[in-house]
């Protein structure tokens, strides 16, 4: 496997690894991918990194962020989503992906990288907590997914590097 950043070339199998993860119902409040269009526009260009097979060159899954906010106050604060393509979960790709989103926003100077996941998605929270992050609370009922109420964990990672004491 080999973590590289995402090109543009990218786009077909990121939104497809994507869309595989919204079918299976407990990745986001979203239901379709976005247009790639969409997608490069809100992510961070220098925050993307995909997990490629050294053999087939395909994706095995990807890892983006994006700023949570406009104003300068957190301007070292991120989202991000990580997605790996079905088939290919419990080999260590989240976590090489992580480690590397990890890497590329402390060089960057953030300090916390957020998430929010539904508690059902175990694994996912497990990835997580194994990558430092910390459970900050649960938002209950926040949104409706497939007609009903789902909760969200909020996660974040501070970074001992950026400053965020």
């Amino acid at each position: 496997m080999i973590i590289r950043p995402m090109r543009a070339a990218d786009a077909d199998e990121v939104l497809g690894i994507y869309q595989a993860g919204l079918d299976g119902g407990d990745a986001s409040f979203e239901t379709t991918a976005p247009t790639w269009q969409a997608f490069d526009a809100a992510k961070l260009p220098l925050h993307r990194h995909v997990a490629v097979d050294a053999v087939t060159g395909h994706l095995l899954g990807w890892v983006a962020a994006t700023a949570v906010s406009d104003r300068c106050v957190y301007a070292g604060v991120v989202e991000h989503s990580i997605y790996v393509a079905p088939g290919n979960h419990g080999r260590g790709i989240g976590a090489a992906l992580l480690n590397a989103l990890i890497e590329s926003t402390e060089a960057a100077g953030i300090w916390t990288i957020q998430s929010g996941i539904f508690p059902e998605n175990t694994a996912s929270l497990h990835l997580h907590e194994k990558a430092g992050f910390r459970t900050v609370g649960t938002r209950h009922h926040i949104g409706r997914h497939h007609g009903r109420w789902r909760d969200v964990v909020l996660l974040e990672r501070r970074s001992a590097k950026a400053g965020a004491d």
